[in-house]
């Protein structure tokens, strides 16, 4: 029953324009508009498209300690973290299990913001506040106080800085996973629309493109979000559901927890960047909890990323099984979603960001995901996925969709 499903502040523009709304971690959502997954999917990777993200929950951990305690609870390294910088990484409990995923922003030496998934503030913290005990910090669920919006897509820059005041000096120098505002509106690093609202302003997102993701008022977001799609409305910016978000986020290779990570081992998959290990080994650099679990499994899993022959696709979340080519059942599919940016030609991926591509290259999209398997296998290892009657056949790769535009320097964008 939606009756029972909490509602972001923009629920009630998302129904009233027609959108296809569904339960995802306990919230009312979009999943798609009329425009349909395919225009919206397609939407950011050829300008922008917005998403509305009011459901994840944001944490405040300040104080003296409040380094220490992140730096043993998060997978990173907090100490490395500059001011105005933010990193993704992961809480685990003491079996190496994740608990959800998230990104740490440092205001201060001693203020940090947490972002984690829907429904998962009260979780967290209450982590936190377990291992935090005795020490010299401050630990705040933030959710309902907060809502964020995403504008994601080549265009991003020219659509949200029209509304933001003094934008030449809070879009200069803004590398990827870095932000700019605060959390206390007074602060000398705040930053606001023209009308005066502050927000926080991070270029981080879950599509794998150029964008940035907005922190507001819960009573400020709706007037953002419709000023927004009116400076975007020259440059097609449309408003973009769970759908496409779930498929631009597996073609550019990002996981979805508790689903592709979980409530089993956080390691041998294609995110281990977000572990603290020593560079070209596999020891870590700091002490963490469950680091020791990690390193001692008895039956370890192996998760990799897939891409499909073609855009036909199984069922996500383990419905569907992995075979060898001899017929051997390994695993499940964790994730399979259709990237329509993508497609083979000549052996390789390409996108229709791929420069210089020929234009009688047809870009029909792929089915794209992440599967777990018991053993490990080389990139390029033929499996098929298999669901009833369904056989799908699907290559490892190491990554999914190319020429992505998140990491390029801000100025390709001016």
């Amino acid at each position: 029953m939606t009756d029972n499903l909490k509602k972001t502040p923009l629920n009630a523009w998302h129904k009233n324009a027609g959108a296809n709304m569904a339960d995802f971690g306990g919230f009312d959502m979009p999943l798609w508009y009329d425009t349909g997954v395919k225009n919206e999917h397609l939407a950011v990777l050829k300008s922008a498209g917005m998403f509305d993200t009011s459901h994840m929950d944001c944490i405040r951990v300040q104080g003296k300690d409040a380094p220490a305690l992140l730096d043993f609870c998060f997978t990173r390294q907090i100490n490395e973290l500059s001011v105005g910088r933010c990193v993704y990484g992961a809480f685990l409990d003491a079996q190496g299990h994740c608990i959800d995923d998230a990104i740490v922003y440092k205001f201060s030496d001693t203020s940090f913001m947490v972002c984690v998934n829907a429904g998962m503030g009260g979780a967290i913290t209450g982590h936190l506040v377990l291992h935090g005990d005795g020490k010299s910090v401050e630990i705040k669920d933030l959710s309902d106080q907060l809502a964020k919006l995403d504008v994601q897509g080549k265009n991003a820059l020219k659509i949200v800085s029209g509304l933001i005041k003094d934008k030449e000096n809070v879009f200069n120098k803004m590398p990827y996973f870095s932000f700019k505002g605060d959390l206390n509106p007074d602060t000398p690093d705040a930053v606001s629309l023209v009308d005066g609202t502050p927000v926080i302003i991070s270029r981080t997102g879950y599509t794998g493109e150029f964008g940035f993701e907005i922190f507001i008022a819960p009573d400020k977001v709706e007037k953002l979000w419709s000023n927004l799609l009116d400076a975007g409305s020259p440059y097609g910016l449309i408003p973009c559901g769970l759908g496409a978000r779930d498929s631009l986020r597996a073609g550019a290779c990002l996981p979805l927890s508790h689903q592709d990570i979980g409530h089993f081992p956080f390691i041998n998959h294609p995110w281990e960047f977000a572990l603290p290990f020593k560079a070209g080994t596999r020891q870590f650099t700091k002490t963490f909890l469950g680091d020791t679990s990690l390193m001692n499994l008895d039956q370890p899993s192996f998760t990799y990323a897939f891409v499909g022959d073609s855009l036909r696709k199984v069922s996500s979340g383990g419905a569907a099984r992995v075979l060898t080519e001899q017929g051997e059942d390994i695993g499940m599919v964790l994730t399979c979603a259709t990237d329509m940016g993508i497609f083979w030609h000549e052996g390789q991926i390409v996108s229709i960001n791929t420069p210089n591509l020929a234009p009688d290259v047809k870009i029909k999209g792929l089915a794209c995901g992440f599967v777990m398997v018991n053993q490990p296998l080389d990139m390029e290892t033929r499996l098929s996925l298999v669901e009833g009657k369904r056989k799908i056949g699907v290559r490892l790769i190491s990554d999914i969709r190319p020429d992505r535009t998140a990491r390029l320097a801000i100025k390709h964008f001016k």
